[in-house]
């Protein structure tokens, strides 16, 4: 069985995600979404542990998918779960410059943990995590390019912080 393992912050998870969760679930045995949950270079809106539930919310017709979260080194969670395979979304050019220095740096480090590169439906070339939480600083805009639950929780993460 071929585990392939899908990483990232999900912070929030969006439609483009979860084409590629999709995309990657038809042609690998089992994709574990790995929603990293200490990554000091990204500044988070959700705990990890509501990112991980608003993916939850979204997989339940993806019947070899699951969602864990992790700490540390994806090479090392990827060995710890027996997953040989890395999935990742490139939407544009400009993704593939970091998402190729990612790919051979984690070759670097694990020579038999190989990388794939899916592409998302073309309606979500241009959505991104960050720009979703921009665009929805200033108001309940994302519609379709996020999941219901998660448009939810931005809502009410915004009527929160106006209290």
């Amino acid at each position: 069985m071929r585990t392939a393992i899908y990483p990232g912050t999900f912070d929030p998870v969006t439609n483009g995600h979860l084409d590629v969760l999709e995309r990657a679930s038809k042609i690998l045995d089992r994709v574990v979404v790995a929603v990293s949950s200490d990554n000091s270079v990204k500044e988070t809106i959700f705990e990890c542990n509501e990112r991980v539930r608003l993916i939850e919310g979204n997989i339940g017709n993806f019947k070899n998918v699951s969602v864990q979260s992790f700490d540390g080194l994806l090479v090392d969670y990827a060995k710890q779960i027996g997953a040989s395979v890395v999935v990742r979304g490139l939407r544009a050019v400009s993704d593939f410059e970091f998402e190729f220095q990612m790919a051979q740096m984690n070759r670097h480090l694990d020579s038999t943990l190989e990388t794939i590169f899916l592409m998302p439906n073309e309606k979500y070339f241009f959505t991104s995590s960050s720009l979703i939480k921009q665009v929805h600083l200033f108001g309940d805009r994302v519609t379709g390019l996020v999941p219901e639950n998660v448009a939810d929780a931005l809502s009410l993460l915004s009527k929160n912080k106006n209290v």
